[in-house]
């Protein structure tokens, strides 16, 4: 499987200090059916933990995602934004 990162999520996620490492184990757990939210057409809503912290005060990931091809990380913001 194949990972991206969009430019603004790519922006978004050094800001935040979010590894290409926990971008994979993210990509990893979708591809494995460990989904939060399921919006239709491919498109995943997922959490991130924030390093050193829970998921409770972490992220939210949107994704775009072909099983076994490739994941598009489109765009992130932190749970208490939004």
């Amino acid at each position: 499987m194949r990972v991206f990162k969009s430019g603004k999520f790519g922006d978004f996620a050094e800001k935040e200090k979010i590894s290409d490492k926990s971008l994979k184990s993210v990509a990893k757990d979708i591809e494995e059916g460990r989904i939060d939210a399921d919006l239709g057409g491919g498109v995943i809503k997922q959490r991130l933990a924030r390093p050193g912290g829970g998921k409770s005060g972490g992220y939210w990931l949107i994704i775009c995602f072909k099983k076994a091809a490739r994941t598009f990380f489109i765009y992130g913001f932190p749970k208490s934004e939004r």
